[in-house]
């Protein structure tokens, strides 16, 4: 099942990083910017950065300091990464991890149009990270752990090449409730960052067992059916777009798992984001942790 998972994910979360999308469309920028990006971080990056899959802005809570070295779980196009290299400046270095190579390819293409010079994409899943221990000063993540069908794996990895005293800032979405049955059992609402999601008190415990300390997860408030009100856009998966049809859904929609249809799997998230409020068994939250330092 967890193969299944992770192909499914791989699909179609390729298929967005193949589509058009980017921060000229104006849906894909409206996500980003009900999750906390303003207009001037969003045109700081490259526009194929962006491509409204967000569900908070970690860099923005991150705290990074320059001669860091941040790591980005599921970066994508490379988004909180570009955001990062300034801040971290030329003595840090901002790292993408994605286990997607579509992705990988369209965050290096990126980084090259944009002049960054401090910041690498490596292709992995994150619960293997290609990173030396103790190597990291902040881990981030935006709308990606969710996915990861073992996430005791990933808080394990995340500690281990996080420095003493490193710390995990982290966007993503968790549960204050039970999902409806229907939402839980869907393969597109987990694919679209919601099914896989954890309660929050279990992403507490699971930090705290992978020897975190000071675990902090504060319910943004954010509106998780901001995704509904941006034209054919559900839950932080994205569909992918045609360049002469703005928001319009087509076959190749990151949503669906193949060999189902992926307009049908689409639509079916959509459908859910309608039937359901999210907001009454899901949150938006922001996640802090940080490693002990050493006695």
């Amino acid at each position: 099942m967890a193969n299944q998972i992770l192909d499914s994910v791989k699909s179609k979360y390729g298929a967005v990083a193949e589509s058009s999308l980017s921060n000229k469309d104006a849906g894909v920028k409206a996500v980003a910017e009900a999750f906390g990006y303003s207009a001037e971080e969003l045109t700081s990056i490259p526009e194929g950065a962006n491509m409204g899959l967000s569900c908070g802005n970690p860099t923005a809570m991150a705290s990074i300091r320059p001669g860091e070295v941040v790591v980005d779980l599921g970066s994508g196009g490379g988004l909180d990464v570009f955001l990062a290299s300034p801040l971290v400046g030329p003595a840090g270095k901002a790292i993408g991890i994605d286990m997607t190579p579509a992705m990988i390819e369209r965050a290096r293409a990126n980084a090259k149009s944009g002049g960054y010079e401090n910041v690498e994409f490596h292709l992995a899943t994150i619960d293997a990270l290609p990173l030396a221990d103790a190597s990291v000063d902040c881990v981030i993540s935006n709308c990606v752990i969710n996915l990861a069908p073992d996430k005791p794996a990933v808080f394990r990895e995340i500690a281990r090449v996080l420095k003493p005293g490193g710390r995990l800032a982290v966007s993503d979405i968790a549960l204050k409730g039970e999902l409806p049955k229907e939402v839980a059992q869907s393969m597109a609402a987990y694919v679209g960052c919601i099914g896989g999601a954890i309660p929050i008190e279990e992403y507490r415990s699971g930090l705290l067992a992978a020897g975190f300390e000071h675990v902090e997860i504060v319910d943004s408030g954010a509106d998780l059916n901001a995704y509904a009100k941006v034209e054919n856009q559900s839950g932080c998966c994205s569909p992918a777009m045609e360049p002469a049809g703005p928001f319009q859904v087509v076959a190749s929609a990151c949503c669906a798992p193949e060999p189902t249809s992926a307009a049908s799997l689409h639509e079916e998230l959509a459908g859910l984001l309608a039937k359901y409020d999210l907001n009454a068994a899901a949150a938006s939250v922001k996640v802090y942790a940080v490693k002990p330092r050493l006695a």
